[in-house]
C-alpha cells in the first residue's frame, strides 16, 4: 500500500529560490537513502512566486517513519526557517487509482 503526502510550503515574499536552494539536502538524502520513498519531487507553482509544492510518495507507513525521523529532516526546519512565510500546510493522502501505480 502506497502513501502518498502533498505539502504546501510558503515562501517569504521574493524568496522562493532560496527555500528552494534550503530543500536541496533533503532532495539529495532522499535520491540516495530512502529506497522507499517512491517519489519525492519539488514544484513550482505556477500561478505565485512564492509557492512551492512538494508531492511525495512513499511504499509503506515504515517509509513515511524513516523520512520523518532522519536527522535531515530535523535539520531541514531550520534550514529553511528564515525563507519560510508559514509553516508547510501537508495533506495525507491515500492514492486509489491512476496512470503510475
Amino acid at each position: 500500500m502506497t502513501v502518498s503526502i502533498i505539502a504546501k510550503l510558503t515562501s517569504n515574499d521574493g524568496q522562493r529560490d532560496d527555500l528552494v536552494a534550503a530543500m536541496q539536502p533533503m532532495l539529495a538524502h532522499v535520491e540516495a537513502n530512502e529506497p522507499d520513498t517512491v517519489r519525492y519531487i519539488l514544484m513550482e507553482d505556477a500561478g505565485d512566486a512564492n509557492v512551492l509544492w512538494l508531492y511525495e510518495q512513499y511504499a509503506n507507513d515504515e517509509a513515511i517513519a524513516a523520512h520523518s525521523t532522519s536527522d535531515v529532516m530535523k535539520e531541514l526546519g531550520m534550514a529553511t526557517r528564515p525563507f519560510a512565510a508559514a509553516r508547510p500546510e501537508i495533506i495525507m493522502c491515500k492514492p486509489i487509482g491512476g496512470k503510475g501505480l
